[in-house]
């Protein structure tokens, strides 16, 4: 017994207009081509689904078939439809990561972006850094990865998003802003120094050596800000950070050295194909980093 879910799309049609020719018109085939695919399934079944050939009335296993074969063409018409949106990117989950400058700044206005065109994709959004970034592509905890590569060894597929500049973060009642260009490395030993990852990975013997004197380092980027508005010290983050202060007691001096700078990366697995919904968003985000350039 071989039945084929068009002969029940088409039983259900002729079942619920009463008449070959109506069900014709809803499904556009003809007559003829619903009468004999109705044969067909009544063959394989060895019953009549309709008491008269006049099609108005079922028997009862015709009543039988047709709730069944409702319900079976609903799963199924869901299922497939479920299926054109994943490959459209029209639904799906992506999981995505993002250092906390860039989650913080651009990706709220990429996420509505995004959102405006897909809203039934699902995006999961954690902040973390580029190590841990790393960490969790490796291990399949995260789709996409916004974060640097510089200092650490990886094969993932990678684009560069933006060149990110550093400088230091001070109080506005420090004398370093009174150095203006004149600004040298030995100035910052004058300033209590607050240590982090980002700035600890600068590679620049100077630099080295203020963080190897340095007393105190913090990991949050949040803490870092209040405890320079709170005039413990200075500290040296990337320019992004500067749109997260939210604050004017704070000011960013570019390095003595300007050519110090982070590149920011779109990160993913090399050897697994993203989702559509995926590809979309990175897609989403390397469009709107290109336009506002």
């Amino acid at each position: 017994m071989q039945i084929k879910i068009e002969m029940l799309r088409c039983f259900v049609a002729v079942a619920r207009t009463g008449n070959l020719s109506d069900a014709a018109e809803v499904l556009g085939r003809t007559p003829s081509a619903l009468s004999m695919m109705l044969k067909q399934l009544e063959e394989n079944l060895g019953q009549s689904l309709f008491e008269t050939d006049r099609k108005n009335r079922l028997s009862a296993l015709g009543s039988f078939v047709l709730e069944q074969a409702e319900r079976e063409l609903y799963q199924f018409d869901g299922m497939v439809q479920d299926i054109v949106n994943f490959a459209k990117a029209k639904s799906g989950k992506v999981r995505l990561a993002a250092v906390p400058s860039v989650a913080s700044t651009i990706m709220p206005e990429v996420i509505a972006r995004f959102l405006s065109m897909r809203p039934d994709v699902h995006i999961e959004l954690r902040d973390m850094d580029s190590a841990s970034i790393l960490r969790e592509l490796e291990k399949d905890r995260i789709d996409l990865g916004i974060a640097s590569t510089q200092g650490h060894a990886t094969s993932f597929h990678t684009q560069t998003l933006f060149s990110d500049r550093f400088g230091i973060l001070c109080h506005r009642s420090s004398g370093l802003l009174q150095k203006g260009q004149g600004l040298n490395w030995e100035d910052l030993r004058e300033e209590r120094l607050i240590a982090n990852n980002l700035s600890q990975s600068i590679q620049v013997p100077a630099c080295q050596r203020l963080h190897a004197e340095a007393g105190l380092k913090v990991h949050n980027i949040t803490s870092l800000i209040a405890m320079v508005r709170s005039q413990i010290g200075i500290t040296i983050l990337p320019d992004t950070t500067t749109q997260m202060l939210n604050t004017d007691e704070i000011n960013f001096i570019p390095l003595p050295d300007t050519s110090i700078q982070r590149e920011i990366q779109i990160i993913r697995k090399s050897e697994t194909p993203p989702s559509p919904a995926a590809q979309a968003l990175e897609q989403t985000i390397l469009t709107f980093v290109q336009d506002n350039k």
